[in-house]
């Protein structure tokens, strides 16, 4: 995608959505490190139930180290490879304690040392909790990047660094939510919704999703 299409892209996300937001439920930096570590593989809506209770009293890394990993367990067993994040949930918070005072460092490098942390958890807690020009990428943003042409690659990292290249300056604050939500409710995997995208002639995808048919219509095929 051309420079001035990438701009004017982003101008038209960024107008219809100012100020977004992550969608996972959190307190401060250490909740949401938590949240994002749990959310992988995992829909934010699960995440956001399964730590509405957990968060209510544990909202440090002392606090998550005294009620171990057998209780963690039970807050989040609702979860997907909830074995593993909970082991991960309370080496990191361990980790949180011996290294860094019990905060949670603002320094990616330092926050991919961290057990169960890769570089998407890093950047999104840059971003969301320190103001970082980060950008995530999942698969909703891993999709859009490809499907619309602003940033193709074969890699998550491939996409991210193409994404930083082309990104306008004005719009590197937000641009990790305005394409992770694009990508969740509009640029859908299975059938892009491409008759109310705001950004659909900008768009390489082809051939463009058609509206789907009114009520009325579908009840006159169906008969």
């Amino acid at each position: 995608m051309k420079k001035a299409d990438a701009f004017e892209f982003y101008r038209r996300l960024a107008e219809d959505d100012p100020a977004p937001e992550t969608e996972l439920d959190y307190q401060n930096p250490y909740t949401l490190l938590v949240a994002v570590a749990l959310s992988a593989q995992a829909t934010d809506v699960s995440v956001n139930k399964a730590t509405k209770a957990l968060f209510e009293d544990v909202r440090t890394p002392g606090a998550m180290v005294a009620l171990g990993e057998a209780e963690l367990k039970h807050h989040i067993r609702t979860i997907g490879l909830f074995n593993t994040k909970a082991k991960n949930v309370i080496a990191l918070s361990e980790k949180l304690i011996a290294e860094h005072g019990g905060e949670v460092p603002a320094d990616r490098d330092a926050l991919e040392a961290l057990p169960g942390v890769g570089r998407k958890t890093a950047n999104v807690v840059m971003n969301v909790a320190f103001g970082a020009e980060t950008i995530a990428v999942d698969t909703h943003i891993f999709r859009v990047g490809n499907r619309t042409g602003l940033a193709r690659g074969k890699t998550p990292l491939a996409v991210e660094l193409k994404l930083e290249k082309i990104t306008p300056a004005p719009f590197r604050r937000h641009a990790h939510h305005w394409l992770i939500l694009h990508g969740r409710y509009i640029c859908k995997a299975r059938r892009p919704e491409c008759w109310r995208c705001p950004v659909a002639d900008l768009c390489a995808y082809k051939p463009k999703t058609p509206a789907p048919p009114p009520p009325a219509a579908k009840a006159a095929t169906a008969r």
